[in-house]
């Protein structure tokens, strides 16, 4: 049976009362295991964060000692890490909320009401919605390549159609012209194939020109429904 690896939890707060209660609230929750790195200030973090780049998720307290949690959670972003961040204040602020959600800040705690399982909880569902997001933006990537790629196939079908269309309308007229004369035996027969491999080229091309890349593939037919009989068990 296997088991999910923890959580791997930046907290950077120096309340150290609070730290003790956020560390007894997560360890409690069932079903999921929380490993807590703990920080003071904002260099401390950042140390952390550039050392441990699978670090999950990143507490961040608002009072900090030399710089606030959202001039810290600045520096995490102009870093290029990208790990979310639920913020954590005494009070609640919607002006603090706002400028942190600026910073790309998943959530914004009140610490008191973060009580129970409600901060546990928040980080699990956190961590949730930004994988779900992720695949969202993997799957729409994926159907961007694919859309440009299909685009640029079309767009050679038809450079290619319309390098072919000419040279085939002119020795179509030729041939046309030859028929109408007055030619040898071997020579009609040599024509006439020519003519009519032209018609299965220009046939060709039409099928090219019309293919539908917007329809999905059909399926490959499995063994036993290509008719042939199954064997006895």
């Amino acid at each position: 049976m296997s088991v999910n690896p923890p959580i791997r939890v930046l907290f950077v707060d120096d309340d150290t009362s609070y730290m003790a209660v956020a560390q007894h609230l997560l360890s409690k929750y069932q079903g999921t295991r929380f490993d807590i790195l703990w920080k003071q200030d904002g260099r401390g973090a950042l140390e952390v964060l550039e050392k441990n780049p699978e670090i999950d998720l990143i507490l961040m307290d608002y009072h900090l000692p030399g710089h606030n949690g959202l001039e810290v959670t600045r520096q995490i972003r102009e870093k290029n890490i990208d790990i979310p961040i639920i913020f954590l204040t005494s009070n609640r602020d919607f002006r603090l909320a706002i400028e942190a959600m600026k910073f790309g800040v998943e959530d914004y705690l009140v610490k008191d009401e973060a009580v129970d399982s409600v901060l546990p909880r928040t980080i699990v569902n956190i961590l949730e919605r930004v994988r779900l997001k992720k695949r969202i933006a993997e799957r729409v990537k994926a159907d961007l390549i694919a859309k440009n790629r299909t685009n640029a196939i079309k767009e050679l079908i038809v450079t290619v159609c319309h390098e072919f269309n000419n040279p085939l309308a002119a020795i179509k007229i030729s041939t046309d012209i030859l028929l109408r004369q007055s030619l040898s035996p071997v020579e009609r027969t040599l024509v006439e194939a020519m003519d009519r491999n032209v018609s299965l080229v220009e046939k060709e091309i039409v099928r090219l020109r019309d293919l539908d890349f917007d329809s999905p593939a059909p399926a490959e037919p499995s063994p036993r429904s290509s008719g042939e009989p199954g064997t006895a068990g």
